[in-house]
């Protein structure tokens, strides 16, 4: 019975491949059960919902795991490519002809959604990529791939189009690093760059916004060091180091002297965290003299913040550690209309990761 039902359920997901992915990335039972009166095969919806909130059996979840793939596979795919991912030898012949075979994450709720407009962008200006697609969830773990894959599949891609991961809490189990942390730190993408300019037809307060904002992002506060030393206390650390904090600088620098800009602010609290801030001000401090022609100042984040909202136009590149730049990139985001319509990236040494700067799945209007 099983099998059969296996068996209709692939059947309808060439026809609706998103819905499947829909249920997929429900993180309750109240939403899979928004979602299922939409669905004009109930048996599927009642089956995948089943799913969501059942300890599953090994061939229960092997199962599970191969339709959500499938059905990724025909929303994320170019051209004709509907079949696995070919071996590495057949994606070396690939690029020779000009293609390039990209990883793809769809994400958490509207994730999916997104990352099939992107292909319907694709393949209307006829570029040439094929896309690798891994359900990655950390909502679903059930139907997620394996960490260890998607990252092997980057490692040999070097490139990945990333949608929105939910972030939900498991503190209580143990877990602090989230599913976003621990891909960051398996590629070491450590400089996250976001591009806040002005778009026409978005009303917004100020007009001719042009800034970038680089994220250190695999230090600082957000390295999931936390523990309770005794009940009702706890220790947050927050870990900053030369070699990471000139390894940042480095990167701001350089991304102003290849898109010819002309300033890059290093945003800090030194005249507080003296030592953590203070390091990481005087790399980038120290940094700056290699490039000459380009002005450098330091700035407090306080100070920041209320000039980013009134005097936007003084900013050209920002460089700040992990948190700073966190806010940071929001409140710029906010000043061109949401973190909706920015764009975001992640690089270490050999990897490109692209994604929504948005940290929101956005479930209150999936599929609407």
């Amino acid at each position: 019975e099983l099998s059969r039902i296996c068996q209709w359920v692939k059947k309808q997901c060439a026809s609706f491949p998103e819905r499947i992915v829909g249920i997929s990335c429900a993180s309750s039972q109240n939403q899979v059960e928004k979602i299922v009166p939409r669905f004009p095969f109930g048996v599927c919806a009642h089956w995948s919902s089943l799913l969501l909130r059942s300890r599953m059996s090994f061939m229960a979840r092997t199962v599970a795991r191969s339709l959500v793939q499938a059905s990724c596979r025909g929303i994320h795919s170019t051209g004709a490519v509907q079949t696995p991912p070919p071996p590495a030898a057949a994606v070396k012949d690939s690029s020779k002809e000009g293609r390039i075979t990209c990883t793809m994450i769809p994400g958490d709720g509207v994730g999916p959604e997104l990352m099939y407009a992107v292909q319907e962008v694709f393949k209307a200006a006829d570029v040439p990529v094929d896309f690798e697609t891994f359900f990655l969830s950390e909502v679903n773990p059930v139907l997620s791939s394996p960490l260890e894959d998607v990252v092997r599949s980057i490692n040999k891609n070097k490139v990945c189009l990333k949608g929105i991961l939910a972030t939900p809490d498991y503190s209580h189990t143990g877990e602090l690093a989230t599913m976003n942390m621990k891909l960051r730190n398996e590629l070491d993408l450590y400089a996250n760059v976001v591009h806040v300019v002005s778009l026409e037809g978005v009303n917004t307060r100020h007009k001719g916004i042009d800034t970038v904002v680089v994220r250190e992002q695999t230090e600082g506060e957000f390295s999931a060091l936390e523990h309770e030393a005794i009940p009702g206390v706890i220790e947050c650390l927050k870990v900053i180091t030369a070699q990471k904090s000139a390894r940042i600088a480095k990167f701001a620098f350089d991304y102003a002297t290849k898109h010819n800009r002309k300033k890059v602010t290093c945003v800090h609290k030194a005249n507080i965290m003296k030592l953590g801030d203070g390091l990481f001000m005087r790399e980038c401090e120290r940094i700056s003299k290699l490039y000459p022609r380009i002005e450098f100042e330091k700035m407090i984040v306080d100070n920041t913040t209320m000039q980013l909202v009134s005097h936007p136009h003084q900013f050209d590149v920002m460089v700040a550690p992990n948190l700073y730049g966190n806010i940071i990139d929001n409140i710029a985001s906010g000043l061109v209309g949401g973190a909706g319509v920015v764009a975001g990236s992640s690089y270490s040494a050999e990897h490109a990761v692209f994604e929504p700067v948005s940290i929101w799945v956005f479930l209150s209007i999936f599929m609407r």
